[in-house]
């Protein structure tokens, strides 16, 4: 142990990929030491395969995001990576991809490093894709199980290429999310594997039987070969099958578990703690007692969902897809209107003047609710901007109220009332947008805590520490 006690670990993000090196804590078996860390941007947006997806398809080219892992590997001490003795991969959940089985991809080598490069590959269909509207949802078959089916999820997007895009879906035969896929080329899966966290992502999955809607997936005429199998998440899901980078051939490497599952793993310390995470999109979670169970019939409308978690236990999810993303929206537009005028400014200058002009506006009369991309309870609702008056159209003004919005939807989907009524005694606040952004972290302390205080930084992954009581 001594000798090769190092972990990979690797989260596959919307607009990132992490990777850290870390080693078991000295007399701590719970603990854990960060040896080296990276982060890459994957800047893998591209237009949709299918024509017939218009502008509401939101794909990534998984080439790119291969690449910005293996920038992340290849920035790592080599001396540390030779000592890897076991890997594990989270990333973005609901998505898609598909994928030829055993010809995925390639093994080569950059430089004298081994890596293997996609090959026959689809885009993957992110968790952000609107493709299937709301009367194309309510043509598909009922679920049996106690969460819905929304635009983004993965068997929703099988069933719209299925009808849209037949001969498309033809030229594969494995499918899974982009952490599935790194996990199935790593190990030379012959079929995916999939955690049930991430199958019930995807829909049409139930979360008691740990099986797939077989019987209604393919009364509808779903291609049910392109299911994943599906294990508990925590599980071996195979060795690799080639040295990777320094990384050992024969390593071995967990099944990939959900992004949301992993953040409040390494946040949540105690049962009455709840999570919220504000990165590209938002969370706010708490975790259910032991035994509970949800009730097996899905409701559209409502705003908490019920997640798998670790041992067949639950999260209590809010999750709002309006967070770090419309802020960057809003920076974009910014940068848009000034190029209009002729004006050239980097999008990381207006990020950091806005957040410094809220941070001095203290207050704002604007109110602004941010739900540009919908809701998945809500998909039909959009943004808007009330309570405007002459002196609240300052840059401060408008980011202060923007800011604060996204913390309020939020809050307008799970109540922290309802936190305390569950127990929970405290907030922890973890995600790349609230890392960087102190505007959030007020907004987030102000609108949970009423009377409370903020207790301060824990530690890097740990931002805000809310006190509830």
């Amino acid at each position: 142990m001594a000798a090769r006690s190092v972990t990979l670990g690797i989260d596959l993000g919307t607009t990132s990929v992490k990777a850290a090196l870390v080693e078991a804590a000295r007399g701590d078996p719970s603990g854990f030491v960060v040896l080296a860390s990276c982060a890459r941007p994957t800047r893998a947006e591209t237009a949709a395969q299918s024509a017939a997806a218009g502008p509401q398809g939101q794909e990534q080219d998984v080439r790119r995001i291969v690449q910005a892992l293996h920038e992340c590997l290849a920035a790592l001490p080599r001396q540390q990576l030779c000592k890897v003795c076991g890997i594990g991969v989270s990333g973005q959940m609901h998505g898609v991809m598909f994928w030829k089985t055993g010809q995925g991809c390639e093994w080569t080598k950059a430089g004298a490093a081994p890596v293997f490069e996609p090959r026959a590959v689809s885009h993957l269909v992110t968790w952000q894709d609107g493709r299937c509207g709301s009367e194309f949802l309510a043509s598909l078959p009922r679920p049996e199980s106690h969460l819905s089916v929304a635009t983004g999820f993965g068997c929703a997007t099988i069933f719209w290429l299925l009808k849209n895009s037949p001969e498309f879906l033809k030229s594969y035969d494995a499918a899974g999310t982009i952490h599935d896929y790194v996990v199935a080329m790593l190990c030379g899966l012959t079929r995916p594997l999939m955690s049930d966290q991430n199958a019930a992502s995807w829909g049409y999955f139930n979360t008691r039987s740990q099986s797939w809607n077989l019987e209604i997936l393919r009364d509808a005429g779903f291609p049910v070969h392109l299911l994943p199998d599906v294990t508990e998440p925590g599980n071996v899901a195979g060795r690799t099958s080639q040295t990777w980078f320094e990384i050992p051939k024969g390593t071995q490497v967990g099944v990939a578990l959900g992004d949301l599952q992993a953040s409040v793993y390494s946040c949540m310390a105690q049962r009455t703690d709840a999570v919220l995470n504000i990165s590209t999109s938002v969370q706010l979670v708490a975790s259910m007692p032991s035994g509970f169970q949800p009730v097996q019939t899905p409701d559209p409308a409502a705003p908490v969902a019920y997640f798998p978690y670790f041992d067949r236990t639950y999260l209590a999810v809010a999750a709002s897809l309006n967070g770090g993303n419309v802020l960057a929206m809003f920076v974009h537009m910014l940068v848009q209107w000034m190029a209009d005028l002729g004006l050239e400014v980097e999008e990381s200058t207006v990020y950091s003047r806005m957040i410094q002009a809220a941070a001095q506006q203290k207050d704002t009369c604007l109110n602004i609710t941010p739900t540009v991309l919908g809701e998945r309870h809500l998909p039909d609702q959009l943004a808007s901007v009330t309570s405007i008056s002459s002196s609240d159209l300052s840059l401060g003004h408008v980011t202060r109220a923007l800011c604060r919005g996204i913390v309020q939807n939020l809050h307008s989907m799970l109540p922290f009332q309802q936190l305390q009524e569950w127990g929970v005694e405290r907030v922890i606040g973890s995600g790349g947008a609230l890392s960087r952004n102190q505007v959030l972290k007020q907004e987030g302390t102000e609108s949970s805590l009423g009377a409370g205080s903020l207790l301060g930084v824990l530690c890097p992954v740990l931002l805000l520490h809310l006190n509830l009581g």
